[in-house]
């Protein structure tokens, strides 16, 4: 493996702060949006869906805005982080790994982000590139900025559709990362289980994935087989 991909959101950053903060501007106890959002994740869909059950007419994204405009906005600080990231990015990239950073996520984000001084060669998000997983536009854009062949790259998130199978069909090796609301409830879906290349608890895992080793018989035969798309429903 030439380069390491990573998403953002219950990747590398906790989105406990993300969610309380909106719980706090709607008005409602954080644990009551928390079950909405475990409830949109169990049904296959946006997390975002939990905001519109509270508020049919919202729109989300002028709701944002408004936050901003109030001094509510999007914060990030080492707090938000899990805490294998910095030792996970530190050891890949002493093993000469390329380390890059690219998930959904704001141009605030973006900068926050960027602004923790992260051990990465590259940190952007999908509205500084414009465009938003799982268009296959975002994945172009992550294959180019790689440096490395799709079959040497390693995409890792949480989210099989938006991370896993639009990965695979740009021709990426994966990992699928039992983290967060997403990664513990679809981890053993069987289209998980037999499209990720990688099934892994911790980023720390990454870097024995990451190092050349010989092929088992098993690895060799999965290496192998058809790769074929599906989606979790």
């Amino acid at each position: 493996m030439e380069t390491i991909v990573l998403d953002i959101g219950e990747t590398l950053v906790r989105d406990d702060r993300h969610w309380s903060s909106w719980a706090n501007w709607l008005g409602v106890p954080p644990h009551t949006l928390s079950a909405l959002v475990g409830a949109a994740v169990a049904q296959g869909r946006e997390a975002a869906d939990a905001l519109r059950v509270l508020r049919p007419d919202m729109d989300v994204e002028e709701a944002y805005r408004a936050r901003a405009a109030a001094g509510r906005g999007e914060h990030l600080d080492e707090s938000d982080l899990y805490q294998d990231v910095r030792p996970a990015l530190g050891e890949l990239r002493a093993a000469g790994i390329r380390v890059v950073v690219a998930g959904n996520g704001t141009v605030r984000a973006g900068e926050l982000l960027r602004g923790l001084d992260l051990p990465a060669d590259l940190v952007v998000t999908s509205d500084e590139w414009g465009a938003r997983k799982p268009d296959p536009e975002f994945f172009a854009r992550v294959a180019e900025v790689a440096g490395a062949a799709p079959e040497a790259t390693l995409y890792v998130g949480d989210h099989p559709a938006e991370d896993l199978f639009p990965a695979v069909a740009a021709g990426m090796r994966t990992a699928h990362l039992r983290r967060g609301p997403y990664g513990h409830w679809w981890a053993e879906h069987p289209d998980v289980v037999e499209t990720a290349d990688f099934r892994i608890d911790a980023l720390t895992e990454l870097v024995g994935l990451a190092l050349p080793a010989a092929p088992t018989g098993d690895e060799e035969a999965r290496a192998a087989r058809p790769r074929t798309l599906r989606a979790v429903r």
